[in-house]
């Protein structure tokens, strides 16, 4: 009953969405809201879990020492400010202008993570030059594709571009060669059209892989195997 219970549970509630999605009806709408409801409650539970999860296992390694304390301190003492603020002080309002946790989120949060985003380009770049190895015909447009896309969105890429193709003397058609217009074209036509398909498989193994789960096929969810 351990194992067959929750394959049920699984089997009715997959069950009801599906039909809430095909069949307009207040039968198969009202308790599909209530579980999707029910969904979001228990999220909201799991991050508080996994707050406290954090604070647990960062003071443990405060109190002990442990390798990079420092940074977990801040960690923790950043958590305490933003709930404090969050929860007490700026309950009432926190998104509105002039409260302290926007001032948080607009002058440490942003800042950081551009910091961070910023140091990942060099990462990309590394990363990109040793998998763009030239083997193939397709690895070669992926390369030029690669190169023109990171070059043309940089201002110094699209400035030296711009000073060739905008000459008096350059065709007009040829303008279009241009960094900047044409990395958004490789962003608006080859890069969409991959990305849909993508998208389009990603999306038919979800559903293969609900399908399973719903039939009780799939049941690594219940931390074991067949």
């Amino acid at each position: 009953m351990k194992r067959e219970i929750p394959l049920a549970l699984t089997a009715l509630i997959g069950a009801i969405m599906i039909i809430a999605f095909f069949v307009p009806h207040e039968w198969a709408s009202v308790p599909a809201d209530y579980l999707q409801q029910s969904a979001v409650i228990v999220v909201a539970f799991g991050y508080v879990l996994g707050g406290a999860n954090v604070f647990r296992v960062n003071l443990d390694a405060i109190f002990r020492r442990q390798r990079d304390w420092p940074y977990k301190l801040v960690l923790v003492l950043g958590m305490v400010v933003t709930l404090v603020f969050g929860l007490v002080v700026d309950r009432s309002g926190f998104q509105e202008p002039g409260t302290v946790s926007l001032w948080i989120y607009d002058h440490l949060y942003v800042p950081m993570n551009a910091t961070m985003f910023a140091l990942l380009a060099f990462y990309v770049a590394s990363a990109a030059f040793r998998a763009f190895r030239i083997r193939t015909v397709e690895a070669g447009l992926l390369a030029v594709a690669a190169l023109v896309v990171m070059i043309g969105r940089v201002p110094v890429g699209d400035a030296i571009t711009r000073a060739v193709f905008d000459h008096p003397g350059v065709p007009h058609a040829l303008r279009a060669l241009r960094l900047s217009d044409l990395q958004q074209w490789v962003m608006d036509v080859p890069q969409n059209a991959a990305k849909r398909a993508v998208l389009i498989g990603a999306a038919m193994g979800v559903m293969a892989t609900g399908l399973r789960v719903i039939l009780g096929i799939e049941r690594a969810y219940m931390g074991g195997g067949d």
